[in-house]
């Protein structure tokens, strides 16, 4: 039986009544059309069941039509945080509604993500690349500059050199508010459990907690890898010592419901003999009991803005200027009351 020919851009323009430039605008979500024409193509090419020859792509050097997301994770730890979950589905709406593809990989280490984007770059994989968690001394802007492929850096603070695109969400003045809430109620012993030390948001947050000396705190940082497990035993060790926090903060939601679990198990009130807060919420926090106190964003919207920025910086020559990101708010729920 005879192989059915490949529908072409030329095949498209020629049903559409327009220019094949006009199509190619269009597929890649491109201005140049208007949102009339746009939706016509988009409707003739579903109808013929027109995709992007890959192979041709590259050797022209075309654009892809694919977005790259390296996320640099413990794959048994990914699945639980529902702010990963969140942020890429709201980028997919976003690139999904102009037909464009998300290529999400799971590297377990700084260097496979760099191998990673080299690896994109080199087989004309992706178009452009979201990165996550800034690091002190990231080597990722530069390497990505050096390779010619556009980002778009999800981070805690506007970009130190403006060389590379930024959607920031101001960690510190959220750690500011985390942290000064529970001052306010009196604790005067908080500790902060955290990711990794080198990921940019953990420096900020601990430099907020560092800081409130002056107010009578003595705060103190706890490193994790995000774990469930190590999140466990480093609770078990901070309500085993013999003067214990009065207040623990987790950089997630996952950590704060592991390190819950470790004071129903040791016998230790919440929010009575001990605050919980985390710095990011899910559905999840609201229904265990006690239900916790967390900084809520809306992380969809995030992921949305992320995509959106991203597919800007494409069709641009320079590094566009950063942006601020959606900002958030502190729910107060019932894992947080007055120092005892």
């Amino acid at each position: 039986m005879p192989r059915s020919k490949r529908v072409t851009i030329a095949d498209i323009a020629r049903l559409a009544g327009v220019s094949p430039g006009a199509v190619s605008f269009a597929l890649n979500g491109r201005p140049g059309v208007s949102e009339e024409t746009r939706q016509r193509i988009l409707a003739i090419a579903d109808q013929h069941d027109w995709r992007p020859s890959s192979t041709a792509r590259a050797l022209v050097g075309a654009r892809t039509g694919v977005i790259g997301f390296a996320v640099n994770r413990p794959a048994r730890t990914l699945g639980t945080e529902a702010f990963f979950t969140q942020l890429i589905a709201g980028a997919q709406s976003t690139l999904a509604a102009r037909r464009i593809g998300l290529q999400l990989v799971v590297v377990p280490s700084l260097e496979e993500e760099l191998e990673t984007y080299r690896r994109w770059a080199r087989s004309n994989q992706v178009d452009g690349v979201i990165v996550l968690d800034p690091r002190v001394d990231d080597p990722r802007p530069a390497l990505l500059r050096s390779l010619g492929m556009p980002s778009i850096t999800i981070g805690g603070q506007p970009s130190p050199d403006a060389e590379h695109a930024t959607l920031w969400l101001d960690d510190a003045a959220a750690a500011g508010t985390v942290f000064g809430y529970l001052a306010a109620l009196g604790h005067r012993r908080i500790v902060y459990v955290s990711g990794p030390a080198a990921h940019e948001h953990v420096r900020l947050r601990s430099g907020v907690l560092d800081g409130m000396a002056g107010r009578g705190v003595a705060g103190e940082v706890i490193e994790t890898d995000y774990s469930p497990a190590q999140v466990a035993a480093t609770m078990r060790s901070l309500l085993s010592r013999h003067e214990r926090p009065s207040a623990v903060v987790f950089d997630n939601d996952m950590m704060a419901i592991a390190g819950l679990r470790v004071t129903q198990e040791m016998g230790v009130a919440v929010p009575e003999a001990l605050s919980v807060a985390s710095f990011d919420d899910s559905i999840v926090t609201d229904l265990v009991r006690p239900s916790i106190t967390c900084l809520t964003r809306d992380t969809f919207a995030l992921g949305e803005h992320a995509a959106e920025f991203l597919l800007e910086q494409l069709d641009e020559t320079e590094t566009l200027p950063d942006r601020m990101g959606p900002a958030p708010t502190l729910t107060v729920r019932e894992s947080t009351a007055t120092a005892r």
